[in-house]
């Protein structure tokens, strides 16, 4: 196969003669070319990433589907875009114009669940929250839990390595990938990684696949670890004056040699878009809340919940109590859960997703209040302060869209700042399209140089998302 390299103009492509061509390949209705439908395909959440409209959108319904429109389109030199759910928030999903957006809304079937050996085989358009109940028919339990779960895909939380609440504990979507099946640029349908429960043949070429962005090849089938069903939490409520004396608390955990868990920060803008909305009540206790939770069984269980409790207070919780409300328990969490799109009812959300080192947290979270301060904008931020995962975000309001440059400019300093405290970009939306600058500096020339050679070797065509992660 003569392979061609991709030109930046990718409008120049002809796209009367590809859609003809691509027809062909496929079985009748598998391809969308209405402007109309097309548009609620050119991006995912990122309100501050780029898009055009792609040439197509094309539905696979099987691996073979797929395979014949990387051959076409790697003939040619025609970008493919790969989309899950579209619940992104780093413009990973993002069209360029003249692609071609795979879409795997038919491919979303639960091949299998193995309960012997504690696996799933999934397509990668099953919804992550489907997949989990379909564990729990199994007493398994599949951890990575992102707050987009009722709604993102295993195939996009593949592709961002997603993680979620329950990760501080269990770990990311990488910790559960044991192998996938995959078309390379090549047009070649391969199967990588393992189904055991080790190994130690090769390269881990499908954990590369992982947190890729869709920058390697087409993922078609997922094979992912589970775990049994884990023993009911305690959950363990505090609330601070401020960012900083929560961080401490959450400092103070770690330094215990307890691990939660759950341990998740929701500041007093994000405590006060939820009120706005749904009138729960969530600020009449205190400014910033730290929602924890212990699944250790038995003894140990009540012992790290008084640990946690203990932690709080001596940090200088206001307030702080260990639920004995299960329904008020699962309702705090559900808030939680809730800020994003409480926040999206007040303008858009410019949101960033650094990570840095857990003791390094009280730290980052007074620099993140010191910046909004200098800047004259509010920073909500949202935590997984667990694993030191922080979401500051700025709501620009659409009569004063200025809040948005003053907001850019404040989350460049912000990365800088992780960057030095040895943290990095992203902990979980992945590069995307926003991430390029902060991911860049992160790594150094070499290193992306080094990811340049990787993605040549599996995408030599070079039509596997292109302008994504890195140029």
């Amino acid at each position: 196969m003569d392979f061609k390299a991709i030109e930046s103009n990718h409008s120049a492509i002809q796209t009367s003669d590809v859609l003809a061509g691509l027809t062909q390949c496929l079985p009748a209705g598998r391809l969308i070319t209405d402007p109309d439908i097309l548009s609620s395909y050119a991006h995912d959440e990122a309100e501050q990433a780029t898009y055009e409209l792609p040439a197509a959108v094309a539905r696979p319904g099987d691996a073979s589907d797929v395979v014949a429109i990387v051959r076409y389109c790697a003939e040619r030199g025609i970008p493919i875009v790969a989309r899950g759910a579209g619940t992104g928030l780093s413009g990973g999903a993002n069209a360029l114009r003249g692609s071609i957006v795979i879409s795997f809304e038919a491919m979303n079937r639960i091949v299998k669940i193995d309960p012997n050996e504690r696996l799933a085989v999934v397509q990668p358009g099953v919804v992550n929250n489907d997949l989990r109940q379909a564990c729990a028919e199994h007493g398994l339990w599949y951890p990575p839990d992102p707050a987009s779960a009722p709604w993102s895909t295993i195939g996009g939380n593949v592709s961002t390595n997603a993680g979620g609440i329950c990760c501080v504990k269990y770990g990311v979507t990488r910790d559960y990938v044991l192998g996938i099946e995959a078309v390379t640029g090549r047009g070649e349908l391969l199967r990588l990684g393992r189904r055991t429960a080790k190994c130690a043949a090769g390269y881990d070429l499908a954990g590369l696949f992982v947190g890729s962005g869709g920058t390697l090849g087409i993922i078609t089938e997922i094979t992912l670890r589970l775990r049994s069903a884990r023993p009911a939490e305690r959950t363990i409520v505090g609330y601070f004056d401020n960012l900083e004396t929560a961080g401490r608390a959450a400092a103070a955990i770690w330094a215990s040699g307890v691990v939660p868990s759950a341990l998740e920060l929701v500041d007093r803008y994000c405590l006060r878009a939820v009120d706005e909305w749904k009138n729960m009540g969530l600020m009449d206790a205190g400014n910033v809340l730290l929602l924890a939770r212990s699944d250790a069984p038995g003894q140990a269980g009540d012992a790290e919940a008084d640990t946690i409790l203990e932690c709080f207070d001596k940090a200088g919780a206001t307030w702080s109590a260990r639920s004995t409300d299960e329904y008020e328990a699962e309702a705090l969490f559900a808030a939680r859960r809730l800020v994003y799109p409480a926040l999206e009812r007040l303008g858009a959300v410019l949101g960033e997703d650094i990570c840095v080192p857990r003791m390094m947290v009280p730290d980052m979270l007074a620099w993140v209040e010191q910046i909004a301060s200098e800047y004259g904008i509010y920073i909500a931020t949202l935590a997984h302060i667990g694993d030191g995962n922080l979401h500051p975000m700025v709501v620009v309001p659409k009569d004063n869209p200025a809040i948005g440059s003053r907001a850019h400019e404040a989350f460049a300093r912000i990365i800088d700042k992780a960057l030095t405290m040895g943290g990095t970009v992203s902990g979980e939306h992945g590069v995307g399209l926003v991430k390029k600058r902060g991911f860049a500096m992160e790594v150094g020339p070499a290193v992306l140089g080094l990811h340049r050679s990787i993605k040549a070797a599996f995408d030599p065509a070079g039509i596997f998302n292109p302008t994504k992660i890195f140029e």
